[in-house]
């Protein structure tokens, strides 16, 4: 079932989905990040109807996703100072956070781990549904495993309609980028998966920072991860993908045009928009992710744009990065797993 509420929430359709949840099916439905996937988090056999949907490896955690923060003592135990000062500012929102896992939560849900990951969506659509189905909701984002996250409705009906029993249009997603994924150590709040809540604002409030290795490295194999993100290809199309940073633009430009020679001009270039007419390919091959200082846009459009260059059906797809900061450490992290790690900065 199909239905559009990005006008208005329709109070009969809410009923009909929270159903179908409570039931053990699964409904995607629109956060402020991307779509998600859900099945009530307290049943293990609507979860794994999850990876099944997905084609998603069983060790890769899920998110649980609640309504309320009283819900968060449902769920997790053993709540430090430094979690809950990091829960109190950043929930609800595009941040989530590893906890201990009370025993309600099923195993299938964090991959065996004794945690459990943690959001509390800022979005309308999906706090309504979470709190009408009146369980926790697991859900990965809305696209077959290793594919581009879903952020609009026809890109994802087209990998997952007849997969899931409800499928909710709230319109083009707002941040475009999953959340930020948490978790504490000896007091240290460390970064797992990059996202919107950028380090800057997480040490502001607790004082202090980690980001995990993993975020720009390639983990080892058979590495157990407590977050979603951060083992696997992600977020890919199905053209190879190359990526390339330069703090001199001219730098960029001319490695660009380089690999457009090597390639013998079939190639798309993902670029930005001040650089289009330096770029040495037809207008129908350059996709404008944004403006070069206009990285919300970048984040907001990257999913989007992947699979607009995939449907163009070049032997590569050329990519301009951005600096690894703020905003940009998100956007670089998913687009080294967009080109499996085929990086370079000139």
């Amino acid at each position: 079932m199909y239905y559009n509420w990005t006008t208005d929430t329709n109070i009969e359709e809410l009923k009909i989905v929270c159903n179908l949840i409570k039931n053990g099916e699964l409904v995607i439905f629109p956060t402020e990040t991307v779509y998600g996937i859900g099945a009530n988090a307290l049943d293990s056999n609507a979860v794994n109807k999850i990876f099944i949907a997905k084609g998603r490896p069983s060790d890769n955690p899920l998110i649980v996703h609640i309504a309320n923060k009283s819900t968060i003592n449902e769920i997790a135990k053993d709540i430090t100072e430094v979690e809950q000062k990091l829960i109190d500012s950043f929930m609800p929102g595009p941040f989530t956070i590893i906890l201990k896992r009370k025993d309600c939560i099923p195993s299938n849900v964090s991959a065996g781990l004794d945690t459990v990951a943690i959001r509390m969506p800022d979005n309308i659509i999906a706090k309504a549904i979470i709190t009408y189905a009146g369980v926790p909701i697991a859900a990965p984002s809305a696209n077959i495993s290793g594919r581009p996250s879903g952020t609009r409705i026809e890109d994802i009906r087209k990998e997952l309609e007849g997969k899931v029993s409800a499928i909710i249009d709230g319109g083009e997603t707002n941040i475009g980028l999953e959340s930020t994924v948490v978790k504490v150590v000896n007091e240290v709040p460390v970064i797992l998966r990059p996202g919107k809540i950028t380090p800057e604002e997480i040490k502001k409030v607790v004082g202090t920072v980690a980001i995990d290795p993993n975020v720009f490295e390639k983990p080892k194999e058979n590495t157990k991860v407590e977050s979603p993100g951060m083992k696997y290809r992600h977020y890919a199309p199905n053209t190879k993908c190359k990526l390339f940073y330069a703090k001199d633009e001219k730098d960029l430009i001319f490695e660009i045009n380089k690999q457009i020679r090597i390639y013998n001009s079939n190639v798309t270039v993902l670029g930005f928009k001040e650089h289009k007419e330096k770029i040495n390919v037809p207008d129908e091959r350059y996709i404008e992710v944004s403006k070069k200082d206009d990285i919300e846009e970048y984040a907001r459009k990257i999913y989007t744009d992947l699979r607009k260059a995939d449907n163009i059906k070049s032997s590569v797809i050329l990519i301009e990065g951005v600096e690894k900061k703020g905003l940009g450490i998100a956007i670089m992290n998913r687009l080294l797993r967009t080109c499996e790690y085929d990086y370079k900065e000139v």
